[in-house]
């Protein structure tokens, strides 16, 4: 898995390539923190490049919301290809995530808020 962070206007894309899975979520869910914790509260995840997402890597996902949450932020999914679309429509979350076709929708719905 490879991680590229961007900032723009206050709000983080978090690129994501490869595989998100048990292994890489560690690492994953340390940077989020990271970003979190030095006052973000404004996520897109960019999952153009994302081949694989394990249950692990859902909980990164969760982990992020709820984080978020509790300082009034908020979580976009963006450009997600039919495997990783469908792991969250089994899932049910993408009943509780915004996702979007495109990255520039991400920030498009983060900026009005």
């Amino acid at each position: 898995m490879e991680m590229i962070v961007k900032e723009e206007n206050g709000i983080v894309s978090l690129k994501v390539a490869g595989r998100l899975d048990a292994e890489s979520s560690i690492l994953a869910e340390k940077q989020v923190r990271d970003i979190i914790d030095g006052g973000i509260t404004r996520i897109v995840f960019d999952f153009s490049e994302l081949d694989y997402i394990s249950s692990a890597g859902l909980r990164v996902i969760l982990m992020t919301i709820k984080e978020l949450r509790t300082k009034d932020g908020r979580v976009v999914l963006c450009s997600l290809n039919e495997y990783v679309q469908e792991v969250f429509d089994v899932s049910n979350f993408s009943s509780i995530i915004p996702i979007t076709a495109s990255c520039e929708e991400g920030f498009e719905l983060l900026s009005q808020a």
